[in-house]
Protein backbone atom coordinates (compact mmCIF):
# COMPACT_ATOMS: atom_id res chain seq x y z
CA UNK A 1 0.00 0.00 0.00
CA UNK A 2 0.78 3.33 -0.30
CA UNK A 3 -0.66 6.80 1.16
CA UNK A 4 -1.68 9.06 -1.57
CA UNK A 5 -0.23 12.48 -0.14
CA UNK A 6 -3.33 14.80 -1.77
CA UNK A 7 -6.11 12.29 -0.64
CA UNK A 8 -4.04 10.71 2.88
CA UNK A 9 -6.30 7.26 1.33
CA UNK A 10 -4.02 4.27 1.08
CA UNK A 11 -4.45 2.18 -2.21
CA UNK A 12 -1.97 -0.59 -3.63
CA UNK A 13 0.27 0.29 -6.36
CA UNK A 14 0.15 -0.13 -9.69
CA UNK A 15 1.94 -3.27 -10.66
CA UNK A 16 1.79 -4.13 -14.21
CA UNK A 17 5.32 -6.01 -14.84
CA UNK A 18 4.27 -8.13 -11.40
CA UNK A 19 0.96 -8.70 -12.43
CA UNK A 20 1.92 -9.99 -16.24
CA UNK A 21 4.46 -12.63 -14.59
CA UNK A 22 1.93 -14.10 -12.38
CA UNK A 23 -0.44 -14.34 -14.92
CA UNK A 24 1.86 -16.36 -17.80
CA UNK A 25 3.30 -18.28 -14.96
CA UNK A 26 6.77 -16.52 -14.92
CA UNK A 27 6.77 -15.27 -11.28
CA UNK A 28 8.72 -16.69 -8.88
CA UNK A 29 7.39 -17.44 -5.44
CA UNK A 30 10.51 -15.94 -3.58
CA UNK A 31 9.70 -12.67 -5.31
CA UNK A 32 6.41 -12.32 -2.67
CA UNK A 33 8.35 -11.17 0.38
CA UNK A 34 10.16 -8.08 -2.19
CA UNK A 35 7.06 -7.45 -3.57
CA UNK A 36 5.40 -7.42 0.48
CA UNK A 37 7.90 -4.80 1.89
CA UNK A 38 8.13 -2.45 -1.37
CA UNK A 39 6.18 -3.60 -4.21
CA UNK A 40 7.60 -0.25 -5.69
CA UNK A 41 10.73 -1.40 -5.66
CA UNK A 42 10.02 -5.32 -6.77
CA UNK A 43 8.43 -3.32 -9.55
CA UNK A 44 11.42 -1.45 -10.51
CA UNK A 45 13.65 -4.11 -9.97
CA UNK A 46 11.23 -6.29 -12.42
CA UNK A 47 11.01 -3.67 -14.92
CA UNK A 48 15.01 -3.96 -15.25
CA UNK A 49 15.31 -7.38 -15.43
CA UNK A 50 12.96 -7.77 -17.94
CA UNK A 51 13.89 -4.99 -20.40
CA UNK A 52 16.52 -6.76 -22.46
CA UNK A 53 13.84 -9.10 -23.49
CA UNK A 54 11.17 -7.01 -23.79
CA UNK A 55 12.98 -4.76 -26.18
CA UNK A 56 13.05 -7.57 -28.46
CA UNK A 57 16.73 -7.57 -29.12
CA UNK A 58 16.97 -11.36 -28.56
CA UNK A 59 15.07 -13.83 -30.06
CA UNK A 60 13.00 -15.41 -27.34
CA UNK A 61 14.90 -19.05 -27.80
CA UNK A 62 18.37 -17.36 -27.31
CA UNK A 63 16.76 -15.95 -24.15
CA UNK A 64 15.70 -18.76 -22.99
CA UNK A 65 18.99 -20.38 -23.31
CA UNK A 66 20.61 -17.46 -21.58
CA UNK A 67 17.59 -17.60 -18.78
CA UNK A 68 18.48 -21.15 -18.38
CA UNK A 69 22.27 -20.61 -17.93
CA UNK A 70 21.65 -18.24 -15.39
CA UNK A 71 19.39 -20.64 -13.26
CA UNK A 72 21.71 -23.70 -13.41
CA UNK A 73 24.70 -21.85 -12.34
CA UNK A 74 26.27 -22.88 -9.82
CA UNK A 75 26.02 -19.72 -8.44
CA UNK A 76 22.20 -19.39 -8.68
CA UNK A 77 20.84 -23.13 -8.70
CA UNK A 78 17.37 -21.87 -9.00
CA UNK A 79 15.51 -25.62 -10.36
CA UNK A 80 12.21 -24.21 -10.75
CA UNK A 81 13.28 -21.35 -13.39
CA UNK A 82 15.50 -23.97 -14.91
CA UNK A 83 12.89 -26.06 -15.29
CA UNK A 84 10.36 -23.35 -16.88
CA UNK A 85 12.62 -21.89 -18.99
CA UNK A 86 13.60 -25.14 -20.44
CA UNK A 87 9.73 -25.99 -20.74
CA UNK A 88 9.62 -22.51 -22.81
CA UNK A 89 12.73 -22.99 -24.82
CA UNK A 90 11.01 -26.44 -25.96
CA UNK A 91 7.64 -24.57 -26.87
CA UNK A 92 9.86 -22.19 -29.18
CA UNK A 93 11.80 -24.94 -31.14
CA UNK A 94 14.67 -25.77 -29.20
CA UNK A 95 16.27 -29.12 -29.68
CA UNK A 96 17.54 -31.38 -26.18
CA UNK A 97 20.61 -30.83 -27.59
CA UNK A 98 20.58 -27.15 -27.74
CA UNK A 99 19.74 -27.19 -24.41
CA UNK A 100 22.12 -29.38 -23.20
CA UNK A 101 24.93 -27.62 -25.05
CA UNK A 102 23.57 -24.36 -22.78
CA UNK A 103 23.94 -26.79 -20.05
CA UNK A 104 27.42 -28.48 -20.85
CA UNK A 105 28.88 -24.65 -21.42
CA UNK A 106 27.53 -23.34 -18.12
CA UNK A 107 29.03 -26.42 -16.41
CA UNK A 108 32.53 -24.88 -16.32
CA UNK A 109 31.55 -22.42 -14.07
CA UNK A 110 32.09 -25.15 -11.40
CA UNK A 111 35.72 -26.03 -12.81
CA UNK A 112 37.01 -23.17 -11.20
CA UNK A 113 36.66 -25.47 -7.41
CA UNK A 114 38.38 -27.53 -8.70
CA UNK A 115 41.26 -25.20 -10.51
CA UNK A 116 41.80 -23.49 -7.58
CA UNK A 117 41.15 -26.26 -4.90
CA UNK A 118 43.14 -29.08 -6.34
CA UNK A 119 46.65 -26.93 -6.48
CA UNK A 120 45.50 -26.05 -2.78
CA UNK A 121 45.14 -29.55 -1.89
CA UNK A 122 48.32 -30.85 -3.48
CA UNK A 123 50.01 -28.20 -1.20
CA UNK A 124 48.51 -29.25 2.06
CA UNK A 125 49.07 -32.95 1.42
CA UNK A 126 52.78 -32.16 0.80
CA UNK A 127 52.87 -29.71 3.63
CA UNK A 128 50.86 -32.12 5.70
CA UNK A 129 53.25 -35.13 4.61
CA UNK A 130 56.51 -33.05 5.41
CA UNK A 131 55.43 -32.24 9.08
CA UNK A 132 54.26 -35.95 9.57
CA UNK A 133 57.70 -37.06 8.74
CA UNK A 134 59.70 -34.06 10.49
CA UNK A 135 57.98 -36.11 13.70
CA UNK A 136 59.36 -39.46 13.34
Amino acid sequence: MHDDKYTGTSTPPATPISDSLRASGYWNPEWNSFTELDPIWTEKFLDMAMHPMTKGLIEPKVWEFISIAVDVSCTHMYGPGTRRHIRRALELGATKEEIAAVLQGVSVLGLHANSMGAPMLLEEVARFDAHSQSKK
